[in-house]
């Protein structure tokens, strides 16, 4: 569940508690839990926390030891979690990774992640690389207008499933998508070079607004999404359409939110008035 805004409330958290921390010991309870580097996990023992950073929804660890940097990639993916401490007893059954850090506010950082969608690496800058070039596209934070433009016009896809394609947009989920296309008044299944260059603007104007908005909320909870001090996000309360088939259209216009459910058996959230194909 967590997407961009989660990550980047996970980012700015983990900025504020462990930056400058020394990474005493890590424990890996699943060896599957590590997609690669797993051979190099003893080399970030003693290492300094110097740099947190999200890249769509992932988080990434610059650990800097003797002169050197290295990187720590945790995957949120459908369910993980970093997280300073248990919550519930029921989070120590999927506790993957636990990360003893000393000389900060913070004791350790556990990653949490129960279907395991998501994976840990431990990574020398070439891998870094690799692993950004391989994995994200743009960044719907930083992509300038222009950019943003030029990718719409270019690809003849669904305009949800575009948004949803990390290796095109880094970040956005189902949560967000439905939220942004809503308030952007675009039907998800709208061809994405057939949008004018005015709903393209707008498009991209919404999209900014709405992360902003979580980011600032917190994220959203709507299922298992907690901060790493294990507060939850309430940007769910400002939810328009997600989850809310049968409800009247916000807008007021008299219709009904509708579900469709594509082929990837997500669900798009839509108001046929507001939002028409």
């Amino acid at each position: 569940m967590p997407e961009l805004p989660e990550a980047e409330v996970v980012a700015r958290r983990l900025r504020e508690r462990i930056m400058g921390a020394t990474l005493k010991d890590c424990w890996v309870g699943r060896r599957d839990i590590i997609r690669e580097g797993f051979p190099t996990l003893a080399w970030h023992r003693g290492a300094a926390i110097t740099g947190v950073e999200r890249k769509g929804k992932s988080v990434i660890l610059t650990c800097t030891k003797a002169g050197e940097s290295r990187y720590l990639v945790a995957e949120l993916g459908m369910t993980g979690l970093l997280l300073f401490r248990l919550h519930a007893p029921s989070f120590a059954k999927h506790i993957h990774v636990r990360l003893t850090l000393e000389g900060g506010k913070e004791q350790e950082l556990l990653y949490w992640n129960p279907r395991r969608f998501g994976r840990m690496s431990f990574l020398d800058r070439a891998g870094l690389d690799r692993y950004l070039t391989r994995r994200f596209g743009c960044d719907p934070l930083t992509v300038t207008w222009e950019e943003f433009r030029d990718l719409l016009q270019t690809r003849r896809g669904r305009l949800k499933a575009l948004l949803m394609h990390q290796q095109v947009i880094a970040g956005i989920g189902n949560i967000y998508a439905n939220e942004i296309l809503y308030r952007a008044r675009l039907h998800p299944a709208r061809q994405a070079n057939r949008v004018s260059v005015s709903a393209i603007r707008r498009l991209y104007d919404v999209m900014k607004l709405v992360l902003d908005e979580a980011i600032r909320a917190g994220g959203s909870s709507v299922r298992d999404f907690f901060a790493p001090d294990g507060s939850e996000g309430r940007y769910k309360r400002q939810h328009l359409v997600y989850g809310k088939e049968g409800q009247p259209c916000p807008s007021g216009c008299g219709k009904i939110i509708r579900r469709m459910v594509e082929a990837s058996q997500r669900s798009s959230f839509y108001c046929p008035a507001c939002q028409r194909k």
